[in-house]
């Protein structure tokens, strides 16, 4: 489907930051854009030829903008599968497949999927409810701890928790659930892969991600991995074998657990841009957001090199502050050498709530590392 100096229209559910990143190379090559997104101010909605406001989850509303473009891809999961699949269905092109996303929607078929193919992931159990869940806990069936996961429409942190005692036990949503066993790892990896309709098939360097200890979501992402290259190349080969069982169109961020003995264990996928891949926007020589348009255009992949050592820093929302947003020290931050901020143009500020990020480009890893840092204590997101 040729794209260039032509009229066709490519269609992006979603119009967050990624939809907002994503429009970066359309606007470099000229291709005609359209976006749907249920906030009239979203991130990426000044940046797109057209923007069309929408619930996502809503089965019209997905499928009659879908029948305005030519291809269809996505910044996001929690969209109306029977939508896309009823467009699929009547010709459109659709990357990642609906076939994939639907796997990846729901988290207790994605563990089924990991379990059928052979991929190595925690153990875990499927419940109808927290109530048989409590009952396995009273009939000592489950001990503590473990991990309870909502089975949809988790992110950032929400819809997941470390369940140590009856009162957390008592805090859980209610219904279906997946339970994990809590894996005691060393550290978590991500590796971000891409393929095209043909098959051609480009894996970034392993990333090292930290989490914030209260919020649950990436605070930092390391690249590369501060781990032996033994380990980077067993992360990269079973991140292949995830693709290959998967056989999307576009990316997949593969994330993993690695153990202190060892082992790599697959947590979850993203089929979409992903917050562990933000660094290669300044420090590898094709960026994942021109990678995901190359792939869903079926164009040639890009080399996914590094151009150097490189941190990314998560802006959120302060804990105690939600209103107007309000960058402070953002003057400071950009008399930085090698620092790169990215606003994502989100005009209320709530605790936690992903406003921006902060590349950090240096030869040494730990270098980046230390200033990022202090760039996390320097800047703060707050409400005026």
């Amino acid at each position: 489907m040729h794209f260039f100096s032509s009229s066709k229209r490519l269609g992006i559910v979603g119009g967050g930051q990624l939809g907002k990143m994503l429009l970066y190379t359309a606007q470099k090559w000229d291709i005609h854009t359209a976006v749907l997104d249920p906030q009239a101010d979203a991130s990426a909605a000044p940046y797109t030829h057209d923007f069309v406001q929408g619930d996502l989850m809503d089965f019209d509303a997905v499928y009659n903008f879908g029948t305005t473009v030519d291809l269809l891809t996505f910044e996001i999961e929690n969209i109306n599968i029977e939508a896309l699949k009823q467009l699929e269905a009547e010709g459109k092109t659709i990357y990642p497949q609906p076939k994939v996303l639907e796997i990846i929607q729901d988290k207790t078929i994605q563990k089924e999927f990991y379990q059928k193919n052979n991929i190595p992931t925690a153990a875990f159990q499927i419940y109808a409810s927290v109530e048989d869940l409590k009952l396995d806990v009273l009939n000592g069936k489950r001990s503590f701890p473990f991990v309870w996961k909502a089975p949809k429409m988790g992110y950032d942190g929400f819809g997941v928790r470390v369940v140590k005692n009856n009162l957390d036990l008592e805090g859980l949503a209610p219904g279906r659930c997946l339970v994990e066993e809590l894996i005691p790892y060393q550290t978590e990896l991500s590796v971000v892969v891409c393929r095209n309709p043909e098959g051609m098939y480009r894996s970034y360097p392993v990333v090292e991600m930290e989490f914030h200890p209260t919020a649950n979501q990436v605070e930092y992402v390391l690249c590369p991995a501060r781990i032996p290259e033994k380990m980077a190349a067993k992360a990269q080969k079973l991140a292949a074998q995830v693709s290959e069982a998967f056989g999307h169109v576009g990316l997949l961020a593969v994330e993993m657990f690695l153990t202190e003995n060892g082992e790599l264990y697959v947590n979850e996928v993203a089929p979409r841009p992903h917050n562990s891949g933000h660094y290669s926007i300044e420090a590898a020589v094709t960026d994942q957001f021109e990678q995901h348009l190359r792939a869903v255009l079926n164009l040639p992949l890009g080399d996914t090199k590094s151009l150097a050592a490189a941190v990314m820093v998560n802006l959120v929302g302060h804990p105690d502050h939600e209103g107007p947003v309000h960058y402070q020290n953002m003057d400071h931050l950009l008399t930085l050498n090698g620092v790169t901020p990215h606003i994502y143009g989100k005009k209320h500020t709530r605790p936690f709530r992903k406003m921006g990020h902060v590349n950090v480009i240096d030869s040494n890893i730990h270098q980046a590392r230390k200033q990022a840092e202090e760039i996390k204590k320097i800047v703060q997101v707050i409400s005026k």
